[in-house]
């Protein structure tokens, strides 16, 4: 039976919204495997904009669920709408929109809090015992939505690493072309572009992840 997944995006570009090259290698995977994709977004402004030639912040706002349109080619849907039941199991890629317009870990480390609509969709998902990929920064609010003890990956930088421990996360090194299961929680991670600047080496765990993902809507609670 054709699964359905959900993957929520955080606007388009690696410094202001979701990684372009994680978003779009995670919706190529699942279509490869058959799966049925629905994007969503939460229908909040930016963080800030970022010009990505220098890097620097530029003047202006955008809406995250606009810019998230340009990656899912207009089939892409406020997270308002979305209803957990509908779906198999979900994926959030990477980018610092996920440090900064799905929640505020960019700003406050440790002391993050998540945005509420991505806050209550995913805790839907964890509550009914249904597969989560988080990967890239994604990870970095795992203990926010599973509790202490959640166990996942999010690549070496030790800023990072800290505070996912200071916020309960049990972390492991994983190489980036694999990924580290949460057996009990039904949770998957891959560092991607946490851990190499190679589209080739991000897509091996990325693949992994959605294979796993798609794999764990089989499995009993």
């Amino acid at each position: 039976m054709q699964k359905k997944i959900a993957v929520i995006l955080s606007g388009c570009g690696v410094y202001d919204g979701a990684e372009i090259h994680e978003s779009v290698i995670t919706l190529l995977r699942l279509d490869q495997r058959g799966a049925q994709v629905q994007c969503f977004a939460p229908d909040i402004d930016q963080k800030h904009v970022i010009n990505h030639l220098t890097g620097e912040e530029t003047p202006g706002s955008r809406n995250v669920l606009v810019e998230s349109a340009r990656i899912a080619r207009g089939q892409v849907k406020g997270l308002r709408e979305a209803r957990v039941d509908e779906f198999d199991g979900l994926i959030v890629p990477g980018g610092f929109g996920a440090a900064k317009n799905l929640s505020d870990f960019a700003e406050k480390g440790a002391d993050c809090s998540v945005q509420p609509e991505v806050l209550a969709f995913i805790e839907a998902f964890a509550e009914q015992g249904k597969p989560v990929g988080l990967m890239c920064i994604a990870p970095a609010f795992a203990a926010k939505i599973y509790g202490e003890g959640v166990v996942c990956t999010i690549g070496n930088d030790v800023e990072t690493l800290a505070a996912l421990v200071e916020m309960g996360a049990t972390h492991e090194e994983c190489d980036v072309h694999d990924i580290v299961e949460d057996t009990r929680r039904k949770l998957v991670t891959t560092p991607a572009y946490m851990s190499t600047q190679s589209i080739s080496e991000a897509a091996a765990g990325i693949y992994k992840l959605v294979d796993r993902v798609l794999e764990l809507t089989h499995a009993d609670w």
